[in-house]
Order: structure tokens, then sequence, then C-alpha cells
């Protein structure tokens, strides 16, 4: 069984959504193959602002609009995060969109203090593990791949054959990660596949945002042994991958350490 994934590192506009849905929906345009998951990064429509005050929509606002229109267009599931207003709150919110127009989101857990983001949004507490094609999609959020329980695989049973397996096959991260820290991030994304037995997709953006930090980009996708299948940086890119179950379910049978992994519990 296999899965097509597409991602899209871009130079993000500085707070100017109409300018990053153009761009982004001029990219699906262009798109010269066909794909099944498209994945954009972290507050893709503004960047990643401390404002949410002024740039915030809500859940029937104009971007997730857009998002419902282009998957059902291009028939992808496609995800990426904004800033979202409910209840007079703010998030950091990751949506998965689906061509038939259901929908499910994920709130980041971890904020991100150094840059005041705990200050201005508030953190999810429920992680969001999706199904598509049969692969199992856990999706996460940037500053959350600094944090490995909360990505940590646990093993869940299956009753009519009565055996366990790891809950998901990719873990997913979205971000805006500085260049100054690049290093950090390309190490977690390779441990995070090594320690979890799975495909990792990272995507970042690339370019100078509003505060005139720097982004190089660095988006890979790492394979269950931790091996690189994709790395890009300092330029925008669009890169379609095919994944191969048959590989996952070869490392976990030739390497079963998943199998002794420690039973844990994680408090809210």
């Amino acid at each position: 069984m296999s899965l097509l994934i597409t991602t899209i590192q871009a130079d993000l506009k500085w707070e100017a959504k109409r300018a990053n849905l153009a761009l982004f929906e001029e990219t699906l345009r262009q798109l010269d193959m066909q794909t099944e998951v498209v994945v954009l990064p972290e507050m893709f429509s503004t960047g990643f602002s401390m404002r949410p005050a002024d740039l915030a929509e809500t859940m029937e606002g104009e971007t997730v609009q857009w998002m419902q229109e282009m998957s059902a267009k291009y028939r992808v599931a496609l995800t990426g995060s904004l800033i979202i207003k409910e209840e007079e709150k703010y998030y950091n919110r990751l949506i998965w969109m689906l061509p038939n127009g259901q929908m499910a989101h994920y709130d980041k857990r971890h904020l991100f203090a150094y840059a005041d983001e705990n200050k201005h949004y508030t953190a999810g507490d429920k992680r969001l593990i999706v199904s598509v094609k049969g692969w199992r999609i856990n999706l996460q959020v940037c500053y959350d791949l600094r944090f490995p329980v909360w990505a940590r695989q646990q093993l869940t049973r299956i009753d009519e054959i009565e055996e366990v397996q790891p809950e998901y096959d990719i873990l997913l991260y979205v971000a805006n990660w500085p260049e100054r820290r690049s290093h950090a991030w390309k190490t977690l994304l390779c441990a995070r596949a090594i320690e979890n037995q799975c495909f990792v997709v990272g995507v970042n953006r690339v370019g100078t945002d509003g505060n005139n930090i720097y982004h190089s980009g660095n988006s890979m996708i790492v394979n269950p042994l931790g091996e690189v299948l994709y790395h890009m940086s300092d330029a925008e890119d669009v890169n379609t991958i095919l994944l191969q179950k048959e590989e996952l379910e070869s490392a976990r049978a030739k390497f079963p350490f998943w199998k002794d992994a420690d039973d844990f519990l994680i408090q809210k």
C-alpha cells in the first residue's frame, strides 16, 4: 500500500493572507503529478505572528473555506496550521481537510514561550491521529518536535487478530523553525523517526519573516530507520514522494523494538 505526499516549502508573505492563499493556490494548480496529501507550513496564511487579535479567523472564515475548496478541487487531503479564534481564545490550529468537506483539527500543544507564543495563544491538550488510505498520521506543530513524550508511539490492540501494533505510521510536523536552530530541527526529525519506527514528514517555511528572522526551510522526509529520503534547504520547493507501507512493515518486523516500549500515561 502506498501514499503520495506533497510538501510545499514556501517563502510566506508576512501577515498577508490573500497573498499567501494566492501563492498556494497557484502552487496547487501547477502540481504536475497526482498526489493524495498536501502539507503546508505552520501559520501558512500569515507567518508566525504574535498578533492574533488582528489576524485570527473563525472556523467559518476565509482560510478554512479556501482549504475546503482547494481540497475538493484537487481531490487531496490538505493540512497546515493557521490562527483561529474560538470562544474568545486564540489557537495555533492545524486543520486536516478532506475532499468531501470533512475536517478535523489539532491545537498546538507546546507553545513557544521563547517568542511569547504562550502569552497570545491557548495550548491544546489532545493529540490528533487521522487515517487516509489505511495510513495513520499523527499531526503536530513545530515546537512539539522538542517533546518526545507527546509524539511517543503507544501500542494499540487489534481485537480481531488479537495483536498489538504501533498506533500510527507517519509523524507529521508543520513549522516556522528558524535557521539558527536548524541543527536541532534536522536532528530531532531523524530521532523521532528512529524512536517511533515510523515515517516522519517535516515541512518548514523558507525566507525572512516580519521580525527579520531567517528560515532555511530544511523540510525533510525520513524513513523508519532514520534515513533521509528528502531534504531541501534555502529555497522554495514543492516535492512529491511515494511512501510504501511495505518499507514500514519490513523495518518493524526486522527490528521489532517497538514491542519493548514502556507503558506510560500522559497527564493533562
